[in-house]
This record gives structure tokens, C-alpha cells and sequence, in this order.
């Protein structure tokens, strides 16, 4: 019999394309999500038998409650993400992002393993020149990085729980993000023509949304030698510089015109290298280059038509 896997979040830009990949490996998966941005990404996967969807919030103990009792594996992606978002309402980022995966470990099961997406934003303030392992020290600067990493130790003190500290992520999703580094950069050059840097030297890991979907059955189906363990997970050939993603992009994009100025800075003052050794050498490596990814992209946005609201 299939493993039962229970993901909240599930209609986001990486929920809805982990439950699809989740299907496809034969687990039968039941989706959560409150759908807060009105999408509509999982509609393809209601065919499948062995999915399920639940309209609800991750933050409900009556709701969350019974339905962990169900599942051999929970995948917790409900957040709110990003250091912008979660400076905005940071009621809902401390309950979404910390007190809700609180309640979830208190009501799953020791024999459930929990598998929990962190970010590696949470290394803060690094050099570029450093290479951050998973025993780097987590010194989150943001809100949300903190939020997130809290949450990290606290359940990596309990039994049963791996957690991922991704990259960068780009790439097409049903529930597309336009505020992630290449898939940003790459509208910008598409549609705006040019593209103004700030801390342009800053350097990022990036990772395929298909490879984060890819690295967490990887580990679901080896948990019992990853379990009790951080793991970065990211594209060890794409620790770049933001000029350098810039100019990649720029190399299937010809005309897009890169300014370099002081006029902004990151709230997670992001600037570092990331080792991704310990997952290689536990068995998987990600696969999809950012070549690629920027070609999928251009791709993609050809269907995205007029822009909202825009007048053109």
C-alpha cells in the first residue's frame, strides 16, 4: 500500500507542483490550503484517485488534528514567505510560520515523519567567500528567517523530522511567483527590457522547483538514514552573483539593459555561498540547470499575456 501523504500550502507555487510530482510516484497525497490568492493551480490533479483536497487553514487544531491521523508523512509548506510579506502582517507570519508547525508536531505521531522546508536566507549575514554547511551558525536577519529557523530546531529536537534548507527557487509552477530572483529577472528582461541591481556582488544558490519536489520524496523514501538531520538543498553549479544571474539571462534576452546603483538592500542581507555536500552524499544531487530553467521561463511567460491592470 502507497504511503498517505498530507501537504499543507498544497495550492502554492511549490505545493502544487510537489503534489503532481508526489502522484506521479504512486503516493496517494491530500492537499490543504486556504487558497488566500484565489488559485486555482491543483484542478489538474482532481482526476487522480488517490488525491485529495481540503479547503481549511493549517493554523486550525480542529482541522489539523484529525486529518494528521491519516498520514504517514506530513510536508508543512502553509507560510508566509518572504521577509516583505511577513514584515507586513506579522500576526499571520509568527501563526503561519511558527505557531501553526508547533501545533502540528504536538498532534502528529512519533512513527509520522514530518519533512520541513527551511531557508537557507537563515545562514544571514555570511560572506561570499564562505561556504555555508548545514553546521554553519543560523543567524537569520529578517523576521521571516527567524520565524522559519525557530521553528527548524524546535522540531529537529523532536524525533522522526528532516528538514530542507532550499535555495533560490525558479521555475514554471501552476501557482507562478514572479517575486523569485531568476523568475523576476527573467520577466524583467522579457517584458520591461532593463533591470536596475542593487548589491550586485551579492551571491545566492538556486535550486529547480521540479528538483525541491524531486529532493523531498528523495528523502521521504530514505528516511530512516536522513531522519534527525538538516540537509541544504540547491544546485552546487548556481551559486551566482546577481549581475551574474543577470547576465545569463541576458544572453537569451540580447536586449536587456542592466543598471548597477545603490538603491535598495536586501532584508535578508542574503550574500553567501551554500554547500549542498551532505545531501550529494546522501544520495541526491539536483539536476536542472539554470540555463534551463531560463528557457522554461521565457517559455512560459509568452502565455502569460497582458499584464493585470496594465494598460498595455
Amino acid at each position: 500500500m502507497s504511503l498517505h501523504v498530507l501537504v499543507t500550502g498544497a495550492a502554492g507555487y511549490l505545493g502544487s507542483v510537489l503534489c503532481e510530482q508526489l502522484l506521479d510516484a504512486n503516493y496517494q497525497v491530500t492537499a490543504l490550503d486556504n487558497l488566500r490568492y484565489g488559485q486555482n493551480s491543483l484542478f489538474h490533479l482532481c482526476a487522480n484517485p488517490h488525491f485529495d483536497f481540503i479547503f481549511g487553514d493549517a493554523r486550525n487544531p480542529e482541522l489539523m488534528q484529525p486529518l494528521t491521523q491519516h498520514a504517514d508523512v506530513i510536508i508543512p509548506l502553509a507560510a508566509i514567505v518572504g521577509a516583505t510579506a511577513c514584515d507586513r502582517d506579522p500576526w499571520a507570519a509568527k501563526s503561519t510560520n511558527l505557531e501553526a508547525i508547533q501545533m502540528l508536531n504536538q498532534v502528529r505521531s512519533p512513527q509520522q515523519l514530518l519533512v520541513y522546508p527551511n531557508t537557507n536566507s537563515g545562514y544571514g549575514t555570511q560572506t561570499g567567500e564562505i561556504y555555508c554547511t548545514e553546521d554553519t551558525p543560523l543567524e537569520p536577519i529578517s523576521f521571516y528567517g527567524q520565524t522559519k529557523v525557530q521553528a527548524e530546531l524546535e522540531l529537529l529536537a523532536s524525533s522522526n523530522v528532516i528538514t530542507l534548507r532550499l535555495a533560490t527557487v525558479f521555475g514554471m509552477s501552476p501557482r507562478m511567483r514572479l517575486d523569485l530572483l531568476v523568475n523576476h529577472f527573467t520577466y524583467a528582461a522579457l517584458f520591461e527590457g532593463y533591470i536596475t541591481l542593487f548589491e550586485k556582488d551579492f551571491k545566492r544558490n538556486y535550486i529547480h522547483v521540479r528538483d525541491v519536489a524531486d529532493a523531498f520524496i528523495y528523502v521521504i523514501e530514505h528516511a530512516d538514514a536522513l531522519r534527525g538531520r538538516a540537509y541544504n538543498a540547491g544546485l552546487d553549479a548556481a551559486n551566482f552573483s546577481k549581475e551574474e544571474l543577470a547576465l545569463k539571462i541576458k544572453a537569451y534576452i540580447p536586449n536587456f539593459y542592466i543598471h548597477a546603483a545603490p538603491i535598495g538592500s536586501d532584508p535578508d542581507q542574503r550574500n553567501y555561498i551554500v554547500s549542498n555536500q551532505r545531501l550529494r552524499e546522501a544520495g541526491f544531487e539536483a539536476k536542472r540547470t539554470l540555463d534551463e530553467g531560463i528557457q522554461e521561463l521565457i517559455k512560459g511567460y509568452r502565455m502569460l499575456g497582458r499584464g493585470k491592470f496594465k494598460n498595455v
